[in-house]
């Protein structure tokens, strides 16, 4: 392991959230302090409580994820996609050293704002609404392994995209609306049948529920499956990063 090259990588993206950083932590914890305010007084005063948590307090994990999730894929996949439409890509490429090592430094440097910044919002969060965190190891253990997850499907989007719109695509029209309808603002179990049902075909759902479990003891699903969910997608995002490597897709042409 050459951990020196990683540390390049790692340290050059890190820089560039020092230079932005408005754009990388001010803007995302302003956003997400408003949801608090929006939705803390204006649903949070129709529905008082959600399963004997008050519904400002309920609805900081789903919050969090939100951030978490589309923060660790637009961080990796502009970290990747850049050095790819500059060409400078080639030079890294070209280094003695491994793709797990390059995918560590992208990856790493992208779930670490991304961690970051979930604990700027928790802590925001925690003079807005009163919190308990039942099992801090379960809630530090959902938050790492959300954000290297969803870095790495962030740094596969990076490299499939051809341009920049295309690095929106999957952030704005598939995790947003999957967050925003895997139990975010509300419970699973507050919705009919038919709509339970169809919530479990969602994979966000899993990671709210563990994530919240971590906080209340409230979960839609078990703790199990929303660990193999994870591990799953995880597992998944590895196996597509190792093929792009193997077969040099997107990134020899």
């Amino acid at each position: 392991m050459k951990w020196r090259a990683v540390g390049a990588i790692y340290a050059f993206e890190m820089a560039r959230t020092r230079r932005t950083l408005t754009q990388s932590i001010v803007a995302p914890v302003i956003s997400t302090v408003l949801y608090f305010v929006v939705f803390g007084a204006a649903i949070g005063s129709r529905i008082t409580e959600v399963e004997g948590v008050s519904y400002g307090s309920f609805i900081v994990p789903g919050l969090i994820m939100l951030s978490v999730l589309t923060q660790s894929i637009a961080n990796a996949s502009f970290g990747i996609y850049f050095p790819r439409f500059t060409g400078t890509i080639y030079e890294i490429l070209s280094a003695p050293i491994s793709f797990f090592e390059i995918v560590l430094g992208y990856v790493g440097a992208a779930a670490t704002k991304s961690i970051i910044l979930g604990s700027i919002i928790l802590a925001t969060a925690g003079f807005i609404v009163p919190l308990e965190i039942a099992h801090p190891f379960w809630m530090a253990l959902f938050l790492v392994l959300t954000a290297i997850t969803f870095s790495l499907l962030g740094f596969i989007i990076g490299i499939w995209a051809d341009g920049f719109e295309k690095l929106q695509i999957v952030p704005l029209l598939i995790v947003t609306p999957l967050t925003f309808l895997g139990g975010s603002f509300y419970s699973i179990s507050m919705l009919p049948p038919l709509w339970q049902t169809v919530s479990y075909f969602n994979p966000v759902v899993y990671l709210i529920s563990g994530f919240r479990w971590s906080f209340y003891e409230l979960a839609d699903v078990s703790l199990g499956v929303s660990l193999g969910m994870i591990a799953f997608f995880l597992a998944l995002c590895l196996s597509l990063i190792w093929w792009i490597f193997k077969t040099g897709y997107r990134l020899k042409s």
